[in-house]
């Protein structure tokens, strides 16, 4: 499947360390009240966080960041003896206020350009599924998302 993807610019990234390898998929959700509102935090320069791509519950894809370079959406994060994940995986922002303000299923849009993203990626950087992670799970004493209304099994079975 060839999906459309919307190219908007965030400033906050960095070079990824030398010879570094994206093996790994960080989802997200935003946990803020709307799109636009997630949409113009990614882009501050002050907020000092984003991702490579924003999907909109409308299924809307926005790459943020360039791949080749490392957007800062995983803070403090550690998973199977690696420190920091900013430096080797792709961020995945999901539009959903979070459980701070009304925590909401994810819609089929959503799920459907999320999956047809995943295959993209799997086939781009060979993603083992016990690198395809949530916030929670790379940061569990600061992050809940992507939360329990998330299926993980459509997105897992790409990886096997």
């Amino acid at each position: 499947m060839n999906i459309k993807i919307i190219q908007k610019k965030s400033p906050n990234f960095d070079k990824r360390p030398k010879d570094a390898k994206i093996y790994s998929i960080i989802i997200h959700y935003t946990g803020m009240k709307t799109f636009e509102d997630a949409f113009k935090r990614l882009c501050d320069k002050a907020s000092k966080v984003s991702s490579h791509y924003l999907i909109g519950r409308d299924g809307k894809i926005i790459n943020l960041v360039d791949e080749k370079n490392r957007a800062w959406h995983a803070g403090v994060s550690h998973w199977k003896g690696v420190d920091n994940l900013n430096n080797v995986s792709i961020g995945i922002e999901l539009e959903n206020p979070g459980h701070e303000f009304g925590y909401i299923p994810f819609s089929k849009e959503q799920m459907d350009s999320l999956i047809s993203l995943c295959k993209e990626l799997k086939s781009k950087y060979d993603i083992k599924e016990d690198w395809v992670l949530g916030h929670s799970d790379i940061s569990p004493e600061r992050k809940l998302d992507p939360g329990d209304k998330f299926k993980w099994e459509p997105i897992k079975k790409i990886f096997r």
